[in-house]
């Protein structure tokens, strides 16, 4: 099994970031390789059991289903459900921290999944660096806030 593990600290207010990133659905709006996305069936985006479908840059459809979701603790689960990359059993836990002293948002995202032999350095830093890396850089210029 691939862990995948980054962190950062966004120079903004835990409610603006939690702002952006609670909502299931929004990923379009603010990560560059997401192109257009959809909740199906009407649900919710913040519906615990709601599927996003979602389409990438480069054309490929995902499915991702929201696991868990919880305010009071400014974090989220979810898994892959529909992906034409190996990245199988993938289930990710997003989490925001405030850092009290300066007002800035402590982010960990991280994700587990199995992939066949062989490739497990190659998409470990595909999901580090195309998605959770740049999610954080993207995240930034949306908030017109600089690195912490």
């Amino acid at each position: 099994m691939v862990q995948v593990i980054r962190s950062t600290v966004i120079a903004a207010p835990i409610e603006a970031v939690w702002d952006m990133v609670r909502d299931f659905n929004g990923h379009d709006r603010w990560h560059p390789a997401v192109a257009t996305s959809v909740i199906e069936r009407g649900h919710p985006s913040d519906k615990v059991g709601c599927v996003r479908r979602f389409r990438l840059a480069d054309g490929a459809e995902l499915r991702e289903q929201l696991l868990t979701l919880s305010d009071a603790e400014t974090a989220f689960c979810y898994c892959l459900l529909d992906t034409p990359i190996p990245l199988l059993n993938y289930v990710a836990h997003v989490r925001l921290t405030p850092v009290t002293d300066t007002d800035h948002t402590f982010w960990e995202w991280r994700c587990r999944f199995d992939t066949p032999k062989g490739r497990e350095a190659e998409l470990a830093a595909m999901v580090g660096e195309n998605i959770y890396q740049a999610g954080f850089d993207a995240i930034r210029a949306h908030l017109n806030v600089e690195a912490a």
